[in-house]
């Protein structure tokens, strides 16, 4: 027995002090982050946030142009590839033949394996002359009333960086979403049909009910790495400091500017200006990870009772 308790007690502290090493890291880069932004901290204050001048030569910076363009294009990219993600996870969870679901759940896997910068090459020969040419000309002629499709079409822009993002970050969608439909217990599914149900009205008042949560879940960790995107937005999406309503409109985003930019810091303020906004971005992560965290917390109190009401309302 005291063999066994030996063994239980090492093998505890030791998944701890695995678990330990992750809240290490996390911390290491915050501190880090904070010391090294600290002259940018002390000059501008919380006043970088909110500010749009970015001019290294007069040592001016405000990161509100790139907080502006980081939220647009990955809230954009989102409205694009979730009603994508999770109507393909439902068609393959629920109505694709096997072989089918197989072949297309290995594409999905092979879609999120493709390195950024490959998208952004072709992106940059393919996706802008189609933008430039045909889908920003149909956008301006039936929607140019609306401030978001107004202005010259230059093909790279922040429309052109939301749709390279949602192409990037549907694979997230539709695997996540895919596996929390297929654990959806089929007691329910069954209930469902037992009391009359159609199918569609199943998935629609059932399954996604029950699997909220995980469908909330791979949302934000779509929308984590769209804001955390580099390489492909930093090559379409036109790189000016500046803030417009129009998605025509070239733009930047925080983690664009700083790959752009840190080789070029020569000073010691403009270095700490561009780990001000890594630290910015950092942050935005955590807090959209927190909300997401709250969101998913709020489902599940309600999750058991979900499918029963819903099942009452068909």
């Amino acid at each position: 027995m005291a063999r066994k308790d030996f063994g239980d007690i090492l093998f505890k502290r030791t998944m701890m002090s695995f678990a330990f090493i992750i809240i290490l890291i996390l911390s290491a880069i915050i501190i880090q982050l904070t010391i090294m932004s600290l002259p940018s901290i002390q000059k501008y204050g919380f006043a970088f946030l909110y500010t749009s001048k970015w001019d290294p030569v007069f040592e001016v910076f405000g990161a509100l142009p790139f907080i502006f363009g980081t939220l647009v294009t990955s809230l954009v990219a989102l409205l694009i590839a979730v009603p994508i993600g999770l109507g393909t996870a439902i068609y393959l969870a629920e109505y694709a033949p096997t072989g089918v679901r197989k072949s297309v759940s290995l594409l999905v896997d092979l879609l999120a394996a493709i390195p950024s910068v490959v998208y952004g090459l072709w992106a940059i020969f393919q996706l802008v002359p189609l933008m430039r040419s045909c889908v920003q000309p149909f956008l301006g002629k039936y929607l140019g009333f609306l401030p978001f499709f107004q202005g010259p079409n230059y093909g790279v822009g922040m429309l052109s960086a939301s749709v390279v993002l949602a192409i990037m970050i549907v694979p997230f969608i539709i695997s996540v979403s895919r596996e929390v439909i297929l654990a959806v217990p089929n007691v329910y599914k069954e209930a469902a049909y037992a009391i009359g149900a159609t199918r569609w009205e199943a998935v629609w008042s059932i399954i996604l009910s029950y699997g909220k949560s995980g469908i909330i879940g791979s949302v934000i960790l779509a929308l984590g790495r769209a804001i955390g995107e580099t390489m492909a937005v930093t090559m379409i999406i036109g790189n000016n400091v500046k803030i417009s309503a129009s998605l025509f409109s070239p733009g930047y985003t925080l983690a664009s500017v700083i790959a752009n930019e840190f080789s070029e810091a020569t000073s010691n303020i403009y270095l700490s200006s561009l780990i001000y906004v890594g630290l910015v971005l950092l942050v935005v992560s955590i807090f959209f990870n927190v909300v997401a965290r709250f969101l998913i917390w709020s489902v599940n109190r309600e999750q058991r009772s979900a499918p029963i009401a819903a099942a009452q309302t068909i």
